[in-house]
């Protein structure tokens, strides 16, 4: 990654940068509130947890789908108008959504969502690229930009449950949705303002070699290591993440708005987990830093879930007064946190700028479907079996993730290490 690809004032690039970080903000707060809706759903509308479950297919597969479609075409169309578009979209689907106060609207909901995420994702990760001009500028804006995704996730649990009552088969908390079209109307508007230029296209270029030319990513072995990991570390995020709501209502017995906001904690500590990444990188290679991290994540678990078993309805009226596992559950995060950005900024630095958009759709792509695998078997092993055999299963991905992430340091070159 050499030489800045553009020439813009100080101002431009943060009224850009700005405009994403809404855009991120936003999302964040639709896409993570899944877990949320799902315990509502099984609450509101009577639906089993299987059923509940399918609520993040609707969300991760129209993201990989429109990844798929779209991924080598948001180039030629131009970021700009590919946001717009995105953005009106999820206002007017929020808008609707309370008006339908079905669950199905969900599953619509969720799909126009996911859609209209992979348009943004790809089009913010490429022009992070834009906007770098060199790897520790890429990964230092990368994790910025995602460290705002954790904020937009955390302030999403406590936006939820300030609408969320103590009666099951309310439908206040569907008014959310409108304050959420009216955060999409501010992110409509801050895009609107951002100088976000067209990017130039190599000479001689099509939709059909753009499109070949990302499928032909796939074929190289970095690439290809990289796409197990990614999907690995979702499955564990989403499985974890989608389900700590209802882990704390069914298995800890805690009221709904409690295990909504305890569950904040998870996204805190993803949060905090990247900031400190970002300082820890500067005098710690990625590689150790991830081996260390991804260790802490299974001691984690293991110290943890006995301490879930046999818990009984304590009349917990606020998260002070919790029991212990549902303050070190979440804590998970912080050792999650630099796992996902880390690996997607060694594999974007190694590529050439035209090459981002087409890498961020397979990023994108295989991220949905451990998204959405990583939820689904939970949900099923959490319907048959237990809460707590379904956090053991994580357990299986992260060994696997052990071993993908060496394979990838293996294939990666001393160049293509991170630092903040």
């Amino acid at each position: 990654m050499t030489g800045a690809p553009t020439t813009l004032t100080n101002a431009s690039r943060a009224r850009i940068i700005f405009a994403m970080m809404a855009c991120y903000f936003l999302f964040a707060v639709l896409l993570n509130s899944v877990g949320t809706v799902i315990l509502q759903s099984i609450n509101t509308f009577n639906v089993s947890k299987t059923q509940a479950a399918g609520l993040e297919g609707f969300k991760d597969l129209s993201i990989a789908l429109m990844s798929f479609l779209v991924a080598s075409m948001i180039p030629r169309f131009g970021y700009k108008l590919a946001l717009l578009g995105a953005l009106a979209a999820v206002m007017l689907i929020c808008l609707i959504t309370p008006q339908l106060g079905q669950f199905y609207a969900f599953k619509l909901l969720f799909a126009v969502v996911g859609c209209a995420f992979a348009v943004v994702k790809i089009s913010v990760y490429t022009l992070v690229g834009q906007l770098s001009d060199s790897p520790s500028s890429h990964s230092a804006l990368l994790n910025t930009i995602e460290g705002m995704f954790m904020v937009g996730v955390l302030s999403g649990y406590w936006i939820f449950s300030f609408f969320i009552t103590d009666e099951p088969s309310a439908l206040n908390w569907l008014n959310v949705y409108y304050v959420l079209s009216l955060l999409s109307l501010v992110c409509l508007l801050s895009i609107l303002l951002a100088p976000i230029k067209k990017q130039a296209l190599p000479a001689g270029s099509s939709i059909v070699s753009e499109f070949t030319a990302m499928l032909k990513l796939s074929y190289q072995p970095l690439v290809l290591v990289f796409i197990i990991s990614a999907f690995l570390y979702v499955l564990i995020e989403q499985g974890v993440g989608t389900w700590l709501p209802t882990f704390n209502n069914k298995i800890l017995h805690l009221p709904v708005d409690v295990s909504v906001q305890l569950t904040s904690i998870f996204a805190a500590s993803l949060a905090i987990g990247r900031l400190l990444a970002g300082q820890i990188l500067k005098v710690c290679h990625w590689y150790t830093l991830l081996n260390v991290c991804l260790l802490a994540m299974g001691a984690l678990i293991l110290l943890t879930l006995p301490l879930t078993q046999n818990v009984s309805a304590q009349g917990v009226t606020s998260v002070f007064k919790a029991p212990l596992a549902a303050y070190l559950m979440p804590m998970i995060g912080l050792f999650m946190a630099p796992v996902y950005p880390v690996l997607n900024s060694v594999i974007l630095s190694s590529l050439a700028k035209h090459q981002q958009a087409s890498m961020t759709g397979m990023i994108v792509i295989f991220s949905a479907l451990g998204g959405t695998t990583g939820s689904i078997l939970t949900g099923y092993i959490f319907e048959h079996f237990s809460g707590q055999h379904a956090f053991y299963c994580a357990l299986v991905p992260l060994c696997l993730l052990i071993v993908s992430v060496y394979l990838f340091k293996q294939r990666s070159t001393p160049a293509q290490a991170v630092t903040a």
